[in-house]
């Protein structure tokens, strides 16, 4: 329930900043509203008694996750910062989960060579330093959305790779591969047809597991200054908002650390509960 919250707000934030670039105007989360700076949560107005709203103006309910420097709708942001963790996490997934899966159906099913260089590949890539790469290829392509996805996606296809391979390792031997063998099937019906389903558990897993930790990465990379920029990306809120948590203004942190928690936690449950349902081993063992 909680990831097909995140899902409906990532869409409702899709469709907001699409209308407002139809319509050729700033986004109301983007919109500066000087005399409204530093709203505190709507919850708080109203249990202080505050006569700031009507004096504004405004709705005691009005900006319910409170305002920032610049008086924009905290709410408003944080659902666009969901956008942007959607984009990340499928366009990463996107890069890395197709790489991984396809060098690991080679290097598991053709062994010899082919294993070789797919297990070379493998430890050279997770022998380099995962952030410093993302940081080069997102100064190499430019800051931005398009910079942070390839170097996320670049550098988070070994562990899938090395799953893959190791179930398709076990699937070469068994019986209705060599079945299939002997029907003179050729090696890419076998691998794709044959084995690949037999393994998809294993990329739905990875995926589930691998979104949040995509999200985590950019949110940090963002956090660093590098990754989206004019965007309200969470990484760019937490920026943002830890130079005035000294004035008291602790909601804006509270709510992105808040959001982000739960996102990584909900990703996680789901990939333990997919592994419980698809993973052919489990479903033996229970059996």
């Amino acid at each position: 329930m909680i990831v097909a919250l995140y899902t409906l707000a990532a869409m409702w934030g899709e469709v907001a900043r699409g209308y407002a670039r139809h319509a050729d105007r700033t986004a109301n989360y983007n919109v500066v509203h000087e005399s409204l700076r530093y709203l505190p949560p709507a919850p708080v107005r109203w249990f202080q008694r505050s006569a700031l709203s009507e004096a504004m103006n405004i709705s005691s309910w009005a900006y319910p996750l409170g305002s920032d420097n610049l008086g924009r709708d905290v709410l408003q942001r944080l659902v666009q910062g969901a956008r942007i963790a959607f984009h990340v996490g499928i366009l990463t997934s996107l890069i890395a989960l197709p790489l991984g899966v396809l060098l690991g159906c080679l290097g598991g099913y053709f062994g010899g060579r082919t294993d070789s260089v797919v297990v070379w590949l493998c430890a050279t890539t997770a022998s380099m330093p995962g952030l410093l790469f993302i940081l080069a290829v997102a100064m190499v392509i430019g800051k931005g959305l398009a910079g942070v996805c390839l170097g996320i996606g670049l550098t988070t296809w070994v562990g899938v790779c090395r799953n893959v391979r190791g179930e398709v390792l076990r699937h070469r031997e068994r019986a209705y591969v060599q079945a299939a063998r002997v029907l003179g099937y050729s090696d890419a019906r076998i691998l794709f047809r044959h084995i690949l389903p037999n393994v998809m558990h294993i990329v739905l897993i990875a995926f589930s597991i691998r979104f949040p930790a995509a999200v985590a990465t950019e949110v940090f990379v963002s956090f660093l200054g590098i990754g989206i920029q004019g965007e309200p990306s969470w990484g760019v809120m937490i920026n943002d908002a830890r130079v005035r948590l000294w004035q008291g203004v602790w909601w804006e942190m509270t709510f992105v650390t808040l959001a982000i928690f739960l996102l990584v936690l909900s990703f996680n449950h789901l990939a333990d509960a997919l592994r419980d349902l698809l993973d052919p081993a489990l479903r033996t063992e229970k059996v």
